[in-house]
């Protein structure tokens, strides 16, 4: 694989394609937006940083979807952010024209790229990506759990004066309050979380984690920026080396967790094809439950994209 196309040169977009570059693995960056001059603006300023950083991957700007031929890549960050007082599902509405629009445009360049998505609300904008893309559904998903469990992680860490690099966590649900956050699976250097820290107090981080997005939102007066850009080239990045790597990431379920026909965070094995393999965990009771009402309510706002027919 040699060339990822990242889509909206906003914060979130221009973090993807600088945070992609410094791992130099791929060839060639393009970085996309409406506003081209912004876009290109972003990539030159990413390829002056090169010389500095030690990285060869060549940034290009651009407006215009001839640019993106070949992508091997694709990822969607292009939409509005939240503003305090919304929700992510308050932009179904504006984003899922958005990203219908996008996916049906790098298709017309692009054969049979693998498209990650990061627009929110998430699980509906895959959905949506996949019913514009018409592609295999191991070819489309989303960002959404590797940037969950990297909140619960650092609250984690922050909490017990430990690195977060010893820290691992698996994380289901939809992206949004409704997460499901699994500390029975949550190890710090592989020791249970829950002998680590008090049940009220590991409660009280799950719950900031849940609503970890519009704590932020909150704070700046839009949507995060560093760890979602970095979570999404982590996902290239395992995509493009095909290691392995297991990943919480929104997945097209065909009974899954008792679920089909939709998105929902899930652990998955990617590779160089996408999603390789869906990991089964055996839940409790109360998981399952926290689990259903999640995809309950990310049904729920399918049904909404459903009605406004665009695809």
């Amino acid at each position: 694989m040699s060339k990822v196309t990242v889509v909206g040169a906003g914060n979130v977009g221009a973090t993807v394609a600088n945070v992609l570059a410094h791992k130099d693995i791929v060839k060639d960056i393009v970085l996309l937006d409406i506003k081209g001059d912004f876009a290109k603006g972003k990539a030159l300023d990413s390829w002056q940083q090169a010389p500095i950083d030690y990285y060869s991957s060549r940034l290009t700007g651009t407006s215009d979807y001839k640019d993106t031929k070949g992508s091997d890549i694709v990822v969607i960050t292009a939409g509005i952010p939240r503003r305090p007082g919304m929700s992510r599902d308050d932009l179904i509405s504006t984003n899922a024209k958005i990203v219908v629009s996008v996916t049906q445009s790098i298709l017309k360049y692009s054969k049979n790229p693998i498209i990650i998505v990061v627009s929110n609300p998430l699980d509906v904008m895959a959905y949506a990506a996949l019913k514009a893309s018409k592609l295999k559904p191991h070819r489309v998903f989303g960002m959404a759990g590797i940037l969950d469990t990297a909140r619960y992680r650092a609250f984690l860490a922050s909490e017990l004066d430990v690195s977060p690099k010893d820290i691992q966590a698996v994380l289901m649900g939809g992206h949004g309050d409704t997460m499901v956050p699994l500390p029975r699976f949550t190890t710090v250097a592989g020791i249970p979380v829950t002998d680590m820290i008090a049940k009220s107090k590991l409660n009280k981080i799950i719950k900031r984690t849940k609503s970890g997005g519009g704590e932020l939102v909150k704070l700046m007066g839009t949507s995060a920026w560093y760890a979602p850009g970095a979570a999404a080239a982590q996902m290239v990045e395992s995509i493009v080396k095909d290691d392995g790597r297991i990943f919480p990431c929104s997945a097209w379920l065909t009974g899954e967790y008792g679920k089909k026909d939709m998105y929902l965070g899930v652990p998955c094995q990617l590779g160089k094809e996408g999603v390789k393999k869906i990991i089964s965990l055996k839940l409790n009771r109360e998981e399952k439950k926290l689990l259903n009402t999640s995809a309950k309510a990310v049904s729920g706002v399918i049904n909404d994209f459903k009605a406004m027919k665009l695809v």
